[in-house]
Formats: structure tokens, sequence, C-alpha cells
């Protein structure tokens, strides 16, 4: 008889249930984790709300956790020992921490402190900070830079910290929940506009000037990531972080970009990285107390109440930053 497992299953467009379906087998290569954690990330919304990535709905069961923390339980020829508890960061492609079991390469499994004095659930939140520091690692030299990051999401918090941690002299954040704003100058934000983005841009020149020297999209959508042409100055730098909203064309100012000379990238593969060297970096600075994530984790939800979990985070009330849900 085969056994099974709970997951959240996507049935359609904001439409997310806890399904039961069989318990997965590990491949070669492959250890199989029961999972304690998973949080959901901006992406997951655009993928589960959307549709990014999605030819077709009822999406697969777990999909598209990738944000979450576990124990092996069965190693299956992999370098890690069961009992081992993980951070576990799989590919956005394979993604599906949204369940009680998940089987994945150890390539995306990082074991976690042995006797931490961290909560669990700020450990997890290595996995979002990783892909931070990740990206971060392409950016020029920041002393005495101003930096803007639109979006004050869990993923705009770590932008803030991170920009300072490197050494930028200014931290300009853009949000329009007032909540999210004051939590950003905890983390580093050193001016906040409470404003819509697109009426973002005129207090950002009073500030600085010119614009900009490097601007960050931590929100991603069409809109966002076409206004962050307008608030760099001339020869600065784009971080286009956000996760698209859909795969549909997102027009921009090719004219204003090359006018500008505006370098822009867009990190994708903080998962493929050499030992996972930039989620291991997040681990060791939450371990140590370098970034405190209290204000970061505001709601947990037990799976049984995931509708509840994605309710909150697509609506973005009450306080809430990150939303966890617990197996």
């Amino acid at each position: 008889m085969t056994e099974t497992m709970l997951a959240i299953q996507a049935m359609a467009r904001e439409d997310v249930r806890v399904i039961e379906t069989p318990i997965p087998t590990p491949t070669d290569g492959q250890a199989l984790v029961k999972m304690e954690l998973a949080s959901i990330c901006g992406s997951d919304l655009h993928i589960v709300d959307y549709g990014w990535l999605v030819d077709e709905y009822p999406l697969r069961p777990g999909y598209p956790g990738h944000e979450g923390i576990g124990t092996v339980v069965d190693a299956n020829g992999t370098d890690l020992q069961t009992g081992d508890r993980v951070l576990v960061t799989p590919a956005i492609w394979d993604s599906l921490c949204f369940a009680e079991y998940q089987a994945l390469g150890g390539n995306f499994l990082t074991v976690l402190p042995g006797a931490s004095g961290q909560k669990p659930e700020h450990l997890l939140m290595a996995q979002q900070l990783g892909t931070v520091i990740f990206a971060a690692k392409r950016l020029p030299n920041l002393l005495n830079q101003t930096c803007v990051v639109m979006g004050q999401g869990s993923a705009g918090l770590f932008w803030n910290f991170v920009l300072k941690h490197l050494g930028a002299e200014r931290v300009i954040a853009i949000e329009p929940i007032a909540h999210r704003l004051d939590v950003g100058s905890r983390f580093g934000s050193d001016h906040q506009i409470n404003d819509t983005f697109s009426t973002a841009t005129r207090r950002v020149v009073e500030l600085t000037g010119a614009g900009a020297d490097v601007v960050v999209e931590a929100v991603g959508t069409k809109e966002t990531h076409a206004h962050a042409l307008e608030l760099v100055r001339p020869d600065g730098q784009v971080v286009w972080f956000g996760v698209p909203q859909s795969a549909e064309t997102i027009p921009f100012n090719f004219d204003l970009f090359f006018r500008k000379r505006i370098s822009a990238y867009s990190p994708l593969g903080a998962q493929d990285e050499l030992e996972l060297s930039s989620f291991r970096q997040a681990l060791k600075w939450i371990e140590d107390g370098v970034i405190d994530m209290s204000e970061v984790v505001t709601h947990s939800f037990p799976l049984a109440r995931a509708d509840e979990a994605f309710a909150t985070a697509r609506q973005r009330q009450g306080g809430a930053v990150k939303i966890v849900i617990t197996m």
C-alpha cells in the first residue's frame, strides 16, 4: 500500500487546497526530507495567482514552495546523514516545499547548525537572504553610493541590510505600505518614501540630484520593472531582482535606457552556486545574530490552513511581511 502525505496544491489561480498524495520515492542522488517549515515568497504568489511559468492548473502537489527546513529521513547515498536537519533550497523550476515530504538532490540541502540558538523560522529566512547575497555579489563598489530599493517586503528588507553592509552611504526605500516601510528603517534604509512607485521619482531626484547610483527592483510587476529606469542616474546600475508576475513581454523605455547608459542584470541561480555559499553566508549571519529576523517572520499557519496563509500573504495587511507554514 502506497504511503501518503498532505501537500498544498494550486487548483486554479488564487485557489490553493490541502490534498493527500503519495510520498515521493527518491531517485539516485536524491534524499528524502520530512519537511518542518516552509515560507511563502512573492514569487510563489506570482506563480499561483498570476500563472508565471504555468502551462496549466492544477500545479504539482507541493509546488512552488522553495523555502524550507526539514530533516533527512533517507540519505539514499548522498553526502548527508539520516537525521540531518537541513535548509531546503531547491531550484524554482522543481520546488515542492509545500508538502510533508520532498525528494531532492543533496546539492540543494545545507545542514543547519547543530545547537542553534535561533528559532527555526528565523533560520528559514536564510533562503531568501541568500538569494540577495548572491545577487549583490555582482554589484560594483558601493562605498559612498546612494541606492534605491523598490519594495519593502522581505526581499526589499534584506536588500536594505546587504547594501548597507557592503558600504552604501544612503539607502532610499520606496513602499506604499507604511508598516513595511517602518520595518525597513530598522534594516538600514536612511530615507523612506511612502508613496506609489510611479510618483516617487520626484522625491528620489530631490534626494539625489540625478537619480540613484544603484536601483534594486524587488517587487516584480511590469510597472516597477520599467519604472526602475527612471530612478537611476546616468551610468547607473539597475538590479531587476523581482520575479515577473507572468511570462508576458515587459515593455520599457529603451530610449531612456540607451541615453542614460544604464547597466542592468537579473540574478537567477543562487541554487546552482558552488557549495551554496550565499545560503551558507546567510545562515551564518542569522546564527551569529548579525541580522534579526523577529520583525520579518510575522505570521505562522499550520498546513491545514494553507488557504489562510496565502490570503494573508496576498493581502499584505495586519503587519504581514513573511508568512510561514508549519507541517
